[in-house]
């Protein structure tokens, strides 16, 4: 395992919870007006976690039954269309997020320093287009020189999850292949993701969507906190240094320096 593949909100800082109130702050009054069922947070984790902005709005939408015209991405944040609404709602990430601030989890911050004592590499992989504000914010930033968002998806033509592309696409930026990377995430479309990908391992990480289901999504082990995978990646270390040792031809084994010593003494 050389590489680390991170999504962002809900892993390494609980932005999740920022998105959330951004969501609600969009819908609970646009469904409200519309007359439709009201916005719970369970449509959160149902229909937009992890997704791309504007596909989380379609996803909602279409929960309810609305349809809308698609609008352009340089719509309005006032317009009623579903680029409208995408744009609205990063308006209120923005707000909430002033307000709120984030903090990285301590825990995703201590496996993060683990990767780095063990030599390995970090990108990070987020639908968000403001990922990198975020990184900012939470003093994450110097640490990934990869960052894979929706802004970078968007540029290059890559489609987003829950298709694997993004993070076969960081991968690739990190010089590696995705079957020497892990992919770490909390949402189902991140989790689906990875599953549908070639990767060496899908960490899900239990923020609210379930272990059973993230377990039939396809993830390989489930942690409540990433510090629980530090043992195990402390234990890779050492077996790797050992093999290592082992096959290093100037590294004598036990046994060659027994023979040495008896010819010397011969």
């Amino acid at each position: 395992m050389r590489g680390w593949l991170f999504d962002l909100d809900g892993v390494l800082t609980p932005t999740a919870v920022v998105h959330m109130h951004a969501w609600a702050r969009l819908f609970a009054p646009f469904l409200e007006a519309q007359g439709a069922e009201p916005y719970r947070d369970a449509d959160y984790f149902a229909y937009i976690d992890g997704k791309p902005r504007y596909d989380g709005v379609r996803s909602l939408l279409e929960s309810r039954g609305i349809r809308l015209p698609e609008g352009e991405v340089s719509d309005a944040p006032t317009e009623e269309t579903v680029h409208g609404l995408g744009n609205r709602k990063n308006e209120a990430f923005n707000a909430t997020l002033a307000e709120e601030g984030v903090e990285p989890y301590p825990a995703s911050v201590a496996l993060l320093d683990a990767i780095e004592r063990a030599g390995g590499d970090v990108a990070v992989v987020s639908s968000s287009k403001n990922a990198p504000a975020v990184l900012e914010a939470a003093g994450l930033a110097e640490r990934f020189e990869v960052v894979v968002d929706g802004a970078v998806a968007a540029r290059e033509g890559i489609v987003g999850k829950p298709a694997p592309d993004m993070f076969e696409r960081a991968a690739e930026l990190l010089g590696l292949a995705p079957e020497e990377c892990a992919v770490i995430e909390d949402a189902e479309s991140g989790v689906k993701a990875g599953a549908s990908g070639p990767f060496a391992l899908v960490v899900g990480v239990d923020r609210g969507v379930g272990r059973e289901a993230l377990t039939e999504l396809g993830a390989d082990v489930i942690v409540d906190e990433l510090d629980e995978l530090i043992p195990a990646l402390e234990r890779a270390g050492e077996t790797s240094a050992i093999l290592n040792d082992a096959a290093d031809p100037q590294t004598p084994t036990p046994g060659a320096s027994a023979v040495a010593e008896e010819e010397d003494r011969a």
